[in-house]
């Protein structure tokens, strides 16, 4: 059981550190991240705050949540239960929202396997909320640290990549979250998480319908899905598939043919998390490794368009890394390092034969379903 809010583990000098880290950047800082749309809002210095967008700011939003935090870390069983919680925030106005939280997911919400379960928010609607960040907004994911928050940082970054690819992504808000247990009296210093755009919001934005049916890839837009198996393939993420786990399926409408959204990035190689594995089925050594998971087309020209798009966004993509102040020197270049491999690899004929064409080896695990574990 969960009997402290800060787990033993923690070297307490890497904790000052970080919140003399937060400190300047919360108040002197933004985080760089390239896109048009961030940089205008870097040039404005724009606060996160004043954003009525809570997903158009690439600033870190600082909350905390209060309340009994202690049974809510615990209440990890596969009917979880909300529990009563108030929202703040930095908004220099001392915001106070209601809502309620519940835990979700399966193996990081599972005891042992994580050291913070995920969290579903689900906000309670008044006048506060509506002139707040939070406007508009019912239920939002929350990604927590499993085994620390340089995790999160990786995994949020790989949200962003998606979104220079296309609008048709989940919005990813990077937040620094203190958890104020008020019947303990306990707060902990702070650390990263991610707040996750509503499913139902994001195909709104897109003027799309989601759509519930399942499918197999082959029936899904042949253009989105290469876009996004080749992202997989690029992010060495092999923990998805159409039919079963991390994708959703939106539509123009209920008879238009359905496009692929991909989420859920813990287990991808360039976040390298401790806990990642590859699905035993697929015979891989480790999630470093990158398997191509797409259905079988054997003609290569299929690839030259999402290739070319892909050559073009390389800039960009390296971009998010580079420029980032959170991430660890030597992780930016060994990602760097990773991503120059995938290059590699799509801009070889040869190369992008043997990985690409893999689905139609019928002796190898390229049509391997992943069917995961149980839904949230």
């Amino acid at each position: 059981m969960l009997n402290e809010i800060l787990p033993d583990h923690v070297n307490p000098q890497t904790l000052i550190m970080k919140k003399f880290f937060l400190f300047f950047l919360f108040f002197d800082c933004i985080v760089f991240v390239v896109t048009s749309s961030a940089q205008s809002k870097i040039d404005s210095s724009q606060s996160s705050a004043d954003s009525k967008d809570l997903f158009e700011s690439d600033d870190v939003l600082h909350i905390r949540l209060s309340g009994n935090i202690r049974d809510l870390m615990n209440d990890r069983s596969d009917n979880p239960q909300y529990h009563p919680l108030i929202l703040s925030y930095n908004d220099n106005n001392g915001t106070l929202l209601s809502m309620q939280a519940k835990t979700r997911g399966h193996f990081r919400r599972t005891m042992g396997n994580c050291t913070y379960p995920p969290l579903l928010l689900q906000f309670t609607k008044n006048d506060t909320l509506s002139s707040s960040i939070f406007s508009g907004q019912n239920k939002l994911k929350l990604v927590m640290p499993c085994r620390g928050d340089d995790y999160v940082v990786r995994e949020w970054l790989v949200y962003k990549i998606y979104n220079l690819i296309t609008p048709k992504s989940f919005g990813a808000r990077l937040v620094s979250i203190e958890l104020n247990d008020t019947k303990r009296k306990k707060i902990t210093p702070p650390f990263y998480g991610i707040l996750l755009e509503e499913e139902q919001q994001m195909a709104q934005r897109n003027h799309c319908v989601l759509i519930k049916q399942q499918m197999r890839p082959e029936q899904t837009e042949s253009d989105a899905f290469l876009t996004m198996a080749v992202f997989e393939y690029m992010i060495g993420n092999t923990d998805w598939s159409v039919q079963y786990q991390n994708i959703k399926l939106l539509a123009a409408d209920s008879n238009a043919v359905p496009i692929a959204v991909p989420y859920d990035f813990d287990h991808a190689g360039v976040v390298d998390a401790p806990y990642a594995k590859p699905a035993e089925e697929l015979q891989m050594s480790s999630v470093r490794e990158r398997r191509y998971r797409g259905y079988c087309m054997p003609d290569m020209k299929v690839f030259d368009k999402t290739i070319a798009m892909y050559n073009n966004l390389r800039t960009g993509i390296y971009k998010l890394y580079t420029d980032c102040p959170l991430l660890d020197i030597k992780y930016v270049k060994a990602t760097i390092q990773y991503f120059d491999e995938f290059y590699q690899t799509i801009n070889n004929p040869v190369a992008l034969q043997k990985e690409f064409g893999y689905p139609c080896n019928k002796n190898g695990t390229g049509n391997v379903v992943i069917k995961g574990l149980k839904n949230e």
